[in-house]
């Protein structure tokens, strides 16, 4: 066995099973984001965007949204901070688009913050957090049930405790999500963002 061979052979027996067990540690992350579930003590609660296509909520955001939708039917004392800017392909911010859906399925108005300038989870939750009152130390975050644990994560590093309301995720985008969201919480457990 050459040299080089037995030095290929000596990373793949490293590379392969760090690979796997970051594998099963970041879906255990993913699973335990789920914990612990909304109940209404919290007053607000931050709906994390996702694309819009023009003015309309992409699958993976009207999914948030019903979620959202069924949480303040449920508990009607809670703030909805509807957060997302305006990316690519888009012609209303994500939170413009987000109140829009919400006030046309009953929500109201009164009842909804919009910002409208966050490009990343990081700066939603930051962001966010500056329109609720300062005294408040714990928030409900709405997201895409993959998402939770990494913004879990980002309210823990702004000093914010967190409850979460699921949302599913379409299937024809889990597995790509998924596998992006791994990648993420990794960096989010590195540099804190």
């Amino acid at each position: 066995m050459s040299f080089s061979y037995k030095i290929i052979i000596g990373i793949l027996i490293i590379v392969i099973p760090s690979t796997l067990l970051l594998w099963i540690v970041t879906g255990k992350w993913i699973e335990d984001g789920q914990k612990p579930v909304a109940n209404g003590k919290n007053d607000y609660a931050i709906i994390l965007g996702a694309k819009v296509n023009g003015e309309t909520p992409s699958l993976s955001l009207r999914y948030r949204l019903d979620a959202a939708l069924e949480y303040a039917n449920k508990h009607p004392h809670v703030q909805l901070i509807l957060s997302g800017g305006k990316g690519p392909g888009e012609d209303i911010s994500e939170g413009e688009s987000m109140k829009k859906y919400l006030v046309g399925n009953g929500i109201d108005e009164n009842r909804l913050i919009v910002e409208s300038k966050s490009t990343s989870t990081y700066e939603n939750i930051m962001n966010s957090k500056a329109m609720m009152p300062s005294s408040k130390k714990s928030v409900t975050i709405i997201s895409s049930d993959y998402h939770l644990e990494r913004a879990k994560r980002i309210a823990r590093i702004l000093n914010l405790e967190a409850d979460v309301v699921a949302a599913n995720t379409p299937e024809v985008v889990e597995q790509k999500l998924r596998f992006r969201e791994r990648i993420a919480l990794i960096k989010t457990a590195i540099i804190r963002k």
